[in-house]
């Protein structure tokens, strides 16, 4: 397996787990406008990438829904990415999947955190955002075509329960607890909405459209509750914040996080959701935080433990040892019949009551009166049923059958 997108995948929760020490900072900031700046940044940095990287779609290849698009470049990026240069217009059913994306995996998400935080304290939150590797283990493959996998369902709830106790447990009300299953599912909706749209607009596609659009409904909405004089208050460690934000856990987080969804699948990209506490814990002892305490290390393990059972490399599955091999035979030269092949290819045949039975029987093309150019190729089936009374057929008995056809 190409490690590039996990390592992807892994880098965009590094980036989102960074931000919570960042987000801190904004607590006192218009946020409402700091986000739709912040999605209006990356909307610009990620055209602007496209447009630079020379990321171009290769001649003859062509979307297909469920499949990541292949495009040609000269970066190394853009080879990971794999995403067009030329940006697409959504269409059709397309542009519900990308406002879903939106409105739940950005816009609401944000919205339940806000105001889960008055019903329930912090950690409540992350381990619902936690929960999310089960559900994308589980409904990702059926939004790709496949059934899920036992394995990686197993490997999500082991994450789950390792992040649960890196991020630890709080106290909540009710309505805390129905704002965390909010935040659950929009969590989940950030990635799962977007597998179908993933296959013609590629993850920088979809980050672009995703970006434009999020800015839109922010900005609207933080005219109507905010004012038009907001980004007016905005200080400088307001704005640097939302700069860090709009570079780091937008432009590079969304196309790194969607790079490793296109690539490896939803169920096993989501697996590496459970980095993200852990580097926000490692943020916070750089930034001056105490040392985690040995629960916290202990949920790192468990991590570590899922993340080994999820990502580890597959078997091929071994072909059954009684399965009959194909041979060459030779053809059979008939009377006036010219340019025949040399040889056909046929799997070997099994005579029932016949134990010293060839292993495979020599058929030629046929040539067939008034067409001497035609032939057919006759090939053995691998398994010949027969009712009794069933004798060995020799291969000139067969070829004197043929004859008399003609």
């Amino acid at each position: 397996m190409n490690p590039l997108p996990l390592l992807s995948g892994a880098a965009g929760m590094v980036f989102v787990g960074g931000s919570v020490a960042v987000s801190g900072a904004l607590a006192g900031a218009p946020v409402l406008t700091v986000q739709a700046l912040r999605y209006a940044v990356a909307c610009l940095l990620l055209v602007l990438f496209a447009r630079l990287s020379g990321l171009r779609p290769v001649p003859g290849s062509r979307a297909v829904s469920g499949s990541p698009v292949v495009f040609g470049s000269s970066g190394f990026l853009g080879r990971m990415v794999g995403s067009a240069g030329r940006l697409v217009r959504p269409r059709g059913a397309e542009w519900l999947w990308l406002a879903g994306v939106v409105v739940t995996g950005m816009f609401v998400f944000n919205l339940a955190l806000v105001l889960g935080a008055r019903h329930a304290e912090p950690a409540v939150l992350g381990v619902a955002v936690a929960c999310v590797p089960v559900l994308l283990a589980v409904a990702g493959p059926f939004l790709e075509g496949r059934a899920p996998a036992a394995r990686l369902v197993a490997a999500a709830a082991v994450v789950t329960a390792g992040a649960a106790l890196v991020q630890g447990f709080g106290r909540t009300d009710g309505i805390g607890l129905l704002w965390a299953l909010v935040t659950f599912a929009c969590e989940a909706g950030f990635t799962l909405l977007a597998v179908p749209v993933l296959g013609r607009h590629g993850p920088l596609g979809v980050s672009v459209h995703a970006t434009w659009m999020a800015a839109v409904l922010f900005a609207m909405t933080g005219v109507v509750r905010e004012g038009p004089g907001a980004v007016l208050r905005l200080g400088t460690t307001d704005l640097l914040a939302g700069l860090y934000l709009a570079v780091c856990v937008t432009a590079l987080a969304f196309v790194l996080w969607y790079t490793c969804v296109s690539r490896v699948g939803s169920a096993r990209a989501g697996l590496l959701t459970g980095i993200a506490p852990i580097a926000a814990a490692v943020v916070g002892v750089l930034m001056g935080g105490p040392m985690p305490s040995p629960v916290v290390w202990a949920g790192v393990a468990v991590v570590a433990a899922g993340l080994g059972l999820g990502l580890r490399r597959t078997t091929a599955v071994p072909v059954a040892p009684d399965a009959p091999p194909a041979v060459a035979v030779a053809s059979v030269a008939l009377p006036g019949v010219a340019d025949a092949p040399s040889a056909v290819p046929v799997a070997p045949v099994a005579l029932p009551g016949v134990p010293d039975a060839p292993s495979a029987v020599p058929v030629a093309p046929v040539a067939l009166p008034g067409a001497p150019d035609a032939s057919v190729a006759w090939v053995a089936s691998p398994v010949v049923r027969a009712t009794p009374p069933f004798n060995a057929v020799s291969s000139a008995a067969l070829v004197e059958s043929v004859a008399k056809l003609s």
